[in-house]
């Protein structure tokens, strides 16, 4: 659609620029290649369409949108690595193409570009970093202690995936100057979304055919990692029924935002939707 279309591109052109700017060539290549290499580009339109939801413009948020999605880049670094995944997104994972120390290496470049985006503003670096020590917590549990009920499951993927879905959303508010609540109810929002988004990503691991989803499927069963599907001995049908609730949970919250742009407020409406039937 041409109206998100104009806000990833919008990202995409930061994304480039803030990468052309790394020294020295080889770290700028590596970064390139896992940063802009495609994407959905799902959080950092989350940033934006938060922004534009309370009030603000595309233009107020595009920094701290590239930031949050420098972030996610990083972190699916470690995963490929964590998982032995040679593939991202239809394309070698980083550690397949240039060895496991300078994957870890772009790695933390991407994290210290994204933190310089954040900088201006200290609330941003509270929120990202809060939502960071989540991400680290459910990397670690899902590596040392799965889950073993799906309560354990929910928390698991809270943390692994919607804290940084939060965090892109509370941005948003942020960069909009808008009130600690209003922060907090779009992070709540975003949250679920993300959550929604983990069960729906552990589903199509099971199902999806793999050169439809641009990675390998299978990952979870192989690797014995958690995910619903397994963790609650749920069929894919009624793992998408706990993706739905979560997504319902989800619009219930950004009905506490006093939305300034209906518009905007719809497409994350339409998101929350989305992440529930997306086959890729």
């Amino acid at each position: 659609m041409e109206y998100l279309e104009r806000r990833r591109a919008l990202v995409e052109d930061r994304l480039a620029e803030v990468l052309d700017r790394v020294e020295p060539t080889a770290l700028s290549e590596r970064v390139e290649h896992v940063a802009l290499s495609g994407g959905k580009r799902v959080r950092p339109t989350v940033t934006i369409l938060a922004c534009e939801t309370v009030g603000g413009a595309p233009e107020d948020a595009v920094d701290f949108a590239a930031g949050i999605e420098l972030i996610h880049n990083a972190s699916l670094v470690i995963d490929d690595i964590i998982d032995e995944s040679r593939v991202r997104r239809g394309t070698e994972s980083a550690w397949a193409a240039f060895g496991h120390g300078p994957a870890v290496i772009a790695s933390d470049g991407l994290i210290g570009e994204a933190f310089a985006l954040f900088s201006p503003s200290s609330m941003a670096m509270e929120r990202v970093a809060d939502a960071m020590v989540d991400l680290g917590e459910g990397e670690a549990t899902e590596l040392v202690a799965q889950p073993q009920n799906e309560r354990e499951y929910m928390d698991l993927a809270r943390r692994k995936t919607g804290s940084l879905f939060r965090a892109a959303a509370e941005l948003g508010g942020i960069a909009a100057g808008a009130d600690t609540g209003t922060v907090d109810a779009l992070g709540r929002y975003a949250e679920r979304v993300g959550i929604a988004f983990q069960i729906r990503d552990d589903v199509l691991d099971a199902t999806a055919d793999p050169d439809d989803l641009g990675k390998p499927t299978g990952q979870d069963a192989a690797m014995e990692r958690p995910s619903l599907v397994r963790v609650a001995d749920l069929d894919p049908a009624e793992s998408n029924a706990r993706a739905k609730e979560r997504a319902d949970d989800a619009l219930d919250a950004l009905g506490e935002v006093d939305v300034q742009d209906p518009t905007a407020r719809d497409y994350l409406a339409d998101l929350a939707t989305f992440v529930v039937t997306r086959e890729h």
